[in-house]
């Protein structure tokens, strides 16, 4: 299993906008990917006055993460509409591979 990681940062006051779009829209999208196998979404607040997110999402193997995100398999996919609600955004996602799975 390979786990994608990604950031991206919103305002405060678009924060919660972003989660809504993420948790009810675009995660469970994923879930009409072959390969995709499930996400870790994170936040947490910065002293900068952003709040960062942290996307894991975790995939059967590269050949369907290739499926989801194209040859350039590290380029994030980030959406336009999606990106209205970011300040900045991981512009590549790393992968790692999951050794171990609860």
């Amino acid at each position: 299993m390979i786990g994608r990681v990604w950031r991206g940062w919103a305002k405060p006051e678009m924060a919660d906008s972003y989660e809504e779009l993420l948790t009810k829209t675009t995660l469970p999208a994923l879930h009409r990917v072959a390969g995709y196998k499930g996400s870790y979404f994170m936040r947490r607040p910065l002293d900068t006055g952003e709040v960062e997110f942290v996307e894991i999402t975790f995939w059967e193997s590269m050949d369907s993460i290739i499926a989801f995100a194209g040859e350039d398999n590290t380029k994030a996919v980030v959406p336009l509409d999606t990106q209205a609600f970011l300040t900045r955004f991981d512009d590549r996602s790393v992968h790692y591979e999951a050794t171990w799975c609860p």
